[in-house]
């Protein structure tokens, strides 16, 4: 049976040490999306790239490398087409955990680090398009925040 997702909830990116990533449920948009920065292309079809930790401060990253799945050409709401680079990741909100594909790429004006797509979302999740925060918890204003984990 699937769960009951809300129109943005945190997820966590287990395998590389991310929690609480704030990310919308988009069942318009074919594919997910995570917020990147430096993306570099690497030799063995591997990529470097900084996750992006937050909004309001683009300097909380954490650099990672991933095998590159494949490439593709999306084209956001925007409408112009753009090349980028897919990678395999972790996905844990709720009681699902799953590897899902996500391109790379700047999310700067967005309000979420990171967008499910309808692949992502498929036989696991519906999504609540009126609610938000059902399979996780919104931080209180008061609650600290984060740091990203050592190394990165």
């Amino acid at each position: 049976m699937p769960e009951t997702i809300g129109y943005q909830e945190y997820v966590s990116l287990p395998m590389w040490g991310i929690d609480r990533l704030l990310a919308k449920s988009d069942s318009g948009a074919r594919s997910s999306a995570l917020d990147a920065k430096r993306i570099e292309e690497l030799s063995g079809d591997r990529v470097r790239f900084e996750v992006v930790l937050s909004r309001t401060d683009r300097t909380r990253t954490l650099t990672l490398e991933a095998p590159i799945i494949r490439r593709t050409k999306i084209r956001p709401s925007h409408g112009e087409a753009q090349h980028r680079l897919v990678v395999a990741a972790e996905l844990a909100v709720g009681g699902v955990n799953k590897v899902i594909e996500v391109s790379l790429v700047s999310r700067k004006r967005m309000i979420c680090r990171m967008l499910l797509g309808r692949t992502a979302l498929a036989d696991d999740f519906l999504v609540d398009c009126g609610s938000r925060f059902l399979l996780s918890e919104r931080r209180p204003a008061t609650q600290p925040r984060q740091d990203p984990p050592a190394g990165g």
